[in-house]
This record gives C-alpha cells, sequence and structure tokens, in this order.
C-alpha cells in the first residue's frame, strides 16, 4: 500500500446527496437531504447582484437584499419576526440574495415566508431611511480607514473600472442618492424566478420541497435569464496607489488578479496559501518569517484561493507595519514569492498545510448553512458533481513539484499592484516595487 493510498483511506467523506428541480416560476432548486439534522439552511441567490447596480446608485443591489426582510404585503418587519423567532428561524440578505436558517421540523414556515420575501416585498420607507442612515455611518467611518481604503484601492488597481473593483455596497455618494423606489424598480427588474437558485440542506423530503415552492411562487414573475458576459478587465502590471493618512501604522496590500473557483489548479493553490500565508497560528511562511523571526507586524497573510468565484479573484497580500519597515515588508512579500516558484517547498512543510486542511475541510460541512452555501457554489461556479469527494483528495496529492508548479502558473512578483495606506509619500510608494526586484 502506497503512502498516498493510506492517506486517502483515512480522509473521512462528505456525503452530500443532491436532488435538482426546476421550478414552475423559472427558478432552480436544489436540496440536499440530511436525515435528523437539527437545522434546515436555505440559500436564495440571485444572479447579477452588484453587476446589475444602476450607474451612480451603486448599492442598490445590496440594499435591496438587506430590506427585503422589512416588510411584505402580509407582514411588517414586526410580524415576520413574531412567526420566525419562536421556531429559532433567521432571515439575512445582500447584494447576492437571501440566508436563512430554520430548525428542520419548521423548514415550511422558512419556505413560506421566504416566498413572501421574493414575490412582495414593500420597502418600507422609515426601514429604507434607516438602514441607509446605518449604512451611511459605516461609509463615512469607512472613508477615514486606512486599512479598509488600502484594501480597496488594490481592488481598484486589479480590476480598473469594473465593477468588480468597488465595494458591493457602493459609496457614501452613491447610497446617499437611493430612495424606496429605486429598490422596487431593481427588484421588479433582477428579482424574477429565472434568475434564482435556491439551495436546501437539512431534514426535509426533497420532493416535498419542490411541491411546496411551487405553490408558494406561483404568482412570482419568470422574468428573463441573465446573460453573463465575459468581464473586460486590465492586464497584470505594476500599478501603485497611496491612501494619505498621519497613522503610527502604514497598511499594505500587495496583489494582482487572481484564479476562478473553477480553476483546475484550485485544489493545490488553496495547499499553497497555506504554507505562504494561510497556515494555522504562525506555521506559514509570512506569519513565521515577516511577523517572528524579522518582527515587522502581528498581522500577515496572503492568498489567491479565498477570492476566486464566478469572476477571478486577487492575490492578496498584506500587511500591517511601521512606516520604517515598509520596504522590508513588501520585499519579504516578493522574496517569498519568488521562493515558491524557484525551490521545492520540503515535504515535512507541506506535510503541515496538507494535515491541516484535510482536518478542517470536513468540519466546514458540520453547519447546514455551510452545506447550503456549497450547493449554491457548486452549481453557480459550474464544479464537478464528484468536486467535494475529490478536493480533499487533491489536497492529500499535492506534491513540492506541483505546489511549485502552480506557483510559478498563478503568482507574479513582477507583475503586481500596490496599495498603501499610511503617512507616506506617492513618489516612495512608486519606488518601492522597483527597488524590491
Amino acid at each position: 500500500m502506497t503512502e498516498l493510498k493510506r492517506k486517502y483511506d483515512s480522509i473521512p467523506v462528505i456525503e452530500l446527496p443532491v436532488e435538482r428541480f426546476e421550478l414552475a416560476c423559472g427558478a432552480k432548486l436544489i436540496v440536499s437531504k440530511r436525515a435528523g439534522a437539527p437545522i434546515t439552511a436555505v440559500e436564495v441567490h440571485m444572479r447579477g447582484g452588484p453587476s446589475m447596480d444602476p450607474a451612480g446608485l451603486e448599492g442598490t443591489a445590496f440594499l435591496t437584499g438587506g430590506l427585503l426582510d422589512q416588510g411584505t404585503k402580509q407582514h411588517d418587519e414586526q410580524g415576520i419576526a413574531e412567526l420566525l423567532e419562536p421556531a429559532g428561524g433567521s432571515i439575512a440578505g445582500d447584494a447576492s440574495g437571501l440566508h436563512a436558517t430554520i430548525v428542520s421540523k419548521e423548514w415550511k414556515l422558512l419556505l413560506s415566508v421566504l416566498a413572501e420575501l421574493l414575490v412582495e416585498p414593500t420597502f418600507p420607507k422609515r426601514q429604507v431611511e434607516r438602514q441607509k442612515d446605518r449604512l451611511l455611518h459605516r461609509l463615512a467611518v469607512e472613508r477615514e480607514d486606512p486599512r479598509v481604503q488600502g484594501a480597496l484601492g488594490l481592488r481598484r488597481l486589479v480590476y480598473g473600472n469594473h465593477w468588480l473593483g468597488r465595494p458591493a455596497y457602493g459609496s457614501y455618494e452613491s447610497v446617499a442618492k437611493i430612495e424606496p423606489k429605486h429598490l422596487r424598480a431593481q427588484h421588479k427588474r433582477n428579482w424574477v424566478g429565472s434568475r434564482c437558485l435556491i439551495a436546501v440542506s437539512g431534514d426535509v423530503d426533497p420532493l416535498a420541497v419542490k411541491r411546496f415552492l411551487d405553490r408558494a411562487l406561483a404568482d412570482w414573475n419568470p422574468g428573463r435569464p441573465l446573460r453573463p458576459t465575459p468581464p473586460e478587465l486590465p492586464p497584470r502590471a505594476v500599478r501603485t496607489a497611496l491612501f494619505k493618512a498621519e497613522r503610527q501604522q502604514v497598511h499594505v496590500h500587495l496583489g494582482h488578479l487572481g484564479i476562478r473557483r473553477a480553476d483546475p489548479d484550485y485544489a493545490a493553490l488553496v495547499v499553497m496559501d497555506h504554507v505562504l500565508g494561510m497556515g494555522p497560528g504562525f506555521t506559514n511562511r509570512l506569519s513565521r518569517i515577516l511577523r517572528d523571526e524579522q518582527g515587522l507586524a502581528y498581522t500577515v497573510s496572503a492568498s489567491i484561493s479565498s477570492s476566486a468565484g464566478l469572476m477571478p479573484g486577487v492575490f492578496n497580500a498584506y500587511i500591517g507595519c511601521a512606516p520604517e519597515k515598509v520596504e522590508t515588508a513588501v520585499a519579504g512579500f516578493l522574496t517569498e514569492m519568488r521562493r515558491l516558484q524557484t525551490e521545492l517547498v520540503p515535504e515535512e512543510e507541506l506535510e503541515v498545510a496538507r494535515n491541516y486542511l484535510l482536518g478542517s475541510f470536513p468540519r466546514e460541512f458540520e453547519r447546514a448553512s455551510r452545506r447550503a452555501g456549497y450547493l449554491v457554489t457548486a452549481e453557480v461556479f459550474g464544479l464537478s458533481e464528484d468536486d467535494l469527494r475529490q478536493l480533499p483528495r487533491a489536497f492529500a496529492a499535492v506534491t513540492p513539484q506541483e505546489l511549485q508548479r502552480v506557483a510559478r502558473e498563478h503568482l507574479h512578483p513582477d507583475a503586481c499592484c500596490l496599495s498603501v495606506s499610511g503617512p507616506m509619500k506617492p513618489g516612495e510608494v512608486k519606488k518601492l516595487l522597483g527597488r524590491a526586484r
């Protein structure tokens, strides 16, 4: 028996049985029955999300999803809460849809409320203004937050003018102009059956769920399916940005355009991330070298896999450090990226990353909400039917040679963007990447 075969034999198998249906309203339904599960989770995914925001009203999709549960033609905000709370039910929304859970025996109650929210939300003026005020306060605070602005700066450098380069919740200026009529128009135009994917995970009968939703959503407008267009994004290249802030700490975000979740190298890149900047404790290289050995900062991280989605994500390396240590930190990021490309990772170091992933991955799926979320991810991103079974095996099979190959193909230390927030000058930031080469 080979060592790899022994690893396979010890990997817990995650069973996620799936049944798929097409609802009469045009929505897709995916149900995963888990007998005996105490909680049932539902994910309602609406295709389009922030990409459907009208120009100048960015944040409309975010507020539309977030305010669906504030009232329907049948129940006001208080009435919805009184229905759900005795059964431990909760619903939250955002630009991508709704996320809900309830005790499994009350799944019909949860689906009936969700159907109301999808078909007949009212967006009451008082609740809209209240939520807007909260969001505007958050945006006002974030405008002065160097770490937030540094992260947004990197996204703008990587994505350019594409909607991916801006926050899903919009800007202070755009949110201030949003009114209830805009949310109603957004719902009518984009929250339609043919753009919806509903995932249910819990102790439920899949066929009974399908029949229930066909009745509950009988009046929902099917609308037209969304036809996605390939994104036009700037090429990878050296670009810099500075958010000037007179603070004691400088926030450094370095990165470039990343990968899609369906990339065939995804599993190997997850392992690479755990070697480079995401590993447990301080075992990853950036934490061990930049934090422990060089004492540059307490918080340091790097990942290319965590933002991978339907669209390409971002490789993002972050550190917060003193102004006089920024050059050393940037050089450290680039050095470790290149070292993954030029040197084989020792087997002992790679084993730490693989073992952590193999131990933690199955635990993620103990929660019903994680299972429902994965059902949406797999469907939207076009993952294979056996992705969940094969992913842990792929983690276990990554070799030093495979990790070096994906680092060479997917890391671009000579074409990085650099976004810096803190007490620096633009000329200083532009020189950082040149000196670090």
